[in-house]
């Protein structure tokens, strides 16, 4: 059971990230919400990177894989973000495709 919330954890963010290339981009609310949730899991990557660095014996391939799994679904994202507040800071994220 904590495997599969782990597993869960990765991927529940795909049904918001779908919506926002269906609509094809995303109030200034719901953007910087989905920021700060991809530097949620950006910060907990780099806790996981100091513990593996400071404890010995500290192994969780599981915790690992997901937490890479949902930080690469970020990426996309972060990137369209980055370029449209780099325009305007207030401005709505606009995603190409649609």
């Amino acid at each position: 059971l904590w495997a599969f919330s782990i597993y869960l954890e990765a991927v529940a963010i795909l049904p918001q990230l779908f919506m926002l290339q269906k609509q094809g981009g995303a109030e200034n609310l719901t953007s910087h919400y989905i920021l700060l949730l991809g530097m949620y899991r950006l910060f907990y990557l780099l806790n996981w990177i100091y513990r593996k660095m400071t404890e010995d014996d500290y192994m969780q391939l599981i915790v690992w894989l997901s937490g890479i799994v949902q930080t690469a679904l970020y990426l996309d994202f972060f990137y369209t973000y980055i370029n449209a507040k780099r325009e305007r800071i207030d401005a709505p994220i606009e995603l190409d495709g649609v």
